[in-house]
């Protein structure tokens, strides 16, 4: 991931044993939020989480609902739990001292994979391991010209082993950070700057290029030849392409039009689950005369674990619009533990749809509006939100929408949302003052490589 991109905003170069704890935390932060996000995204979500809890221990003192607000609409919400499980064991089992070496960053804090427990050691502690994110993939796929699935074991493999011969001993995190930052803003994945690549010289797929660029005329050449065949052979062409589980498979052909982002590549993604869901926007008028909206907490454990939304219900088949009331009606009652009757007062509102990871949810969205009810005594699962509360609540980005269209349909009164800030251009944002990095030369990553020289016989 982007991390550097992140950490210039306050991480400084560690000079005391404190001052790399908190490096290796703000980097373990920031490498999480970057997981399958935008860094453009993050940056607002990183600024606010390391000012709230500067430390590990800051975290550790937090509750699940405090990380879950903090987190709502940065997706991926299990990764705020994580986080936050894992400050927790740190202070409670581990002396409040981060694990030092990447393999123990994976295996004591949860939600650790090989990728982060990586980016932590090498950036924060000077290990030298490599590592492996997208962008990574991208260019040394390109770079070795792997042509087989790289989610597949045996490219995996090989790509962490590249990775980890490769990384720089003296300056493993700049290293790590040089290769991510190069694939993400010059070996792209569609649109590649080969000619600004300091890596060029070194790369297979571009040499490839090279020699397709050339084929016409030894095609030509190759025809007018009757008493010798003129070939012309594959760069550095593997001798057991066939049967080699790095290769480009025997179904797979190289496309010329696409130069060097024939790489990597991957196995046609699993179609998302398609899923129905039912749930109901019920309004009332609080003391002071503003509208408040019921939300429910989900349950701790599985997708959105312990955020807050408009009563739901998942539908497991198809059915009518009747059965879909029933099923609603059922749910308002059993939450708020009232035998209410209100089927006869639902509105239809419209449909949201929001795509997971794996999921395109469809909301069928209610709206209802009543006086009070008497709740279930000391329901710790249920609570009734003004607007603003339910904005500063730890809730989906889904049940945002929601309620935007309820607003935009004239249900709801749309409230004025607090101002935005202008986010904060990396440039605009030094490190602190006396801890600024003391080496101010930076080694460009083509430095890093060393082409073999053929030893002469």
């Amino acid at each position: 991931m982007l991390g550097m991109l992140i950490l210039e905003i306050s991480v400084f170069q560690a000079s005391s044993e404190s001052d790399m704890e908190r490096r290796a935390y703000a980097v373990w932060v920031s490498e999480v939020m970057l997981q399958q996000t935008q860094v453009a995204t993050v940056i607002d979500y990183y600024t606010k989480w390391m000012k709230t809890w500067p430390t590990v221990q800051h975290l550790a003192m937090a509750s699940l609902e405090e990380v879950n607000e903090k987190w709502s609409g940065l997706g991926y919400y299990s990764r705020g739990r994580r986080l936050y499980e894992g400050a927790q064991k740190v202070v409670r089992d581990l002396g409040g001292r981060m694990p030092r070496t990447a393999e123990d960053l994976q295996k004591q804090l949860p939600g650790v994979g090989r990728y982060t427990a990586g980016a932590v050691a090498s950036i924060s502690y000077g290990q030298a391991k490599g590592v492996v994110d997208g962008n990574v993939i991208r260019v040394l796929c390109r770079l070795r010209r792997i042509g087989a699935d790289f989610t597949s074991p045996a490219v995996t493999d090989a790509l962490w082993n590249l990775a980890n011969n490769l990384v720089d001993r003296d300056r493993p995190g700049d290293f790590n950070q040089a290769m991510m930052e190069l694939g993400a803003t010059v070996c792209t994945p569609k649109k590649a700057l080969c000619g600004e690549c300091p890596l060029q010289s070194l790369c297979r797929a571009y040499r490839k290029v090279e020699q397709d660029s050339s084929s016409l005329l030894s095609k030509t050449v190759k025809r007018r030849s009757k008493t010798q065949d003129v070939s012309i052979s594959d760069i550095e062409e593997c001798a057991a392409a066939a049967s080699c589980p790095l290769c480009l498979q025997s179904g797979d052909h190289w496309d010329c039009s696409l130069g060097v982002t024939n790489y990597p590549r991957k196995s046609a993604k699993k179609p998302s689950r398609e899923e129905q869901t039912v749930t109901c926007v019920w309004e009332r008028f609080g003391e002071q005369g503003d509208p408040e909206y019921l939300l429910v907490q989900r349950p701790q454990k599985g997708l959105l674990a312990g955020m807050w939304e408009f009563p739901s219900v998942l539908l497991e088949k198809a059915t009518t619009a009747g059965e879909r009331e029933e099923i609603l009606c059922g749910r308002l009652r059993e939450v708020t533990g009232s035998n209410i009757s209100v089927i006869k007062d639902l509105q239809l509102v419209g449909e949201v749809i929001h795509i997971f990871s794996h999921i395109n949810q469809t909301y069928l969205v209610y709206y209802l509006q009543s006086r009070s009810i008497k709740m279930k005594e000391e329901e710790e699962s249920l609570r009734w939100v003004t607007r603003r509360q339910f904005m500063e609540s730890a809730v989906s980005t889904a049940m945002k929408k929601i309620l935007r269209l309820c607003e935009a349909r004239g249900l709801v009164s749309a409230g004025a949302e607090p101002p935005r800030k202008r986010k904060k251009d990396i440039s605009d944002v030094q490190p602190p003052a006396g801890r600024v990095r003391a080496d101010s030369k930076q080694r460009s990553i083509q430095s890093f490589f060393k082409v073999a020289v053929k030893e002469s016989a």
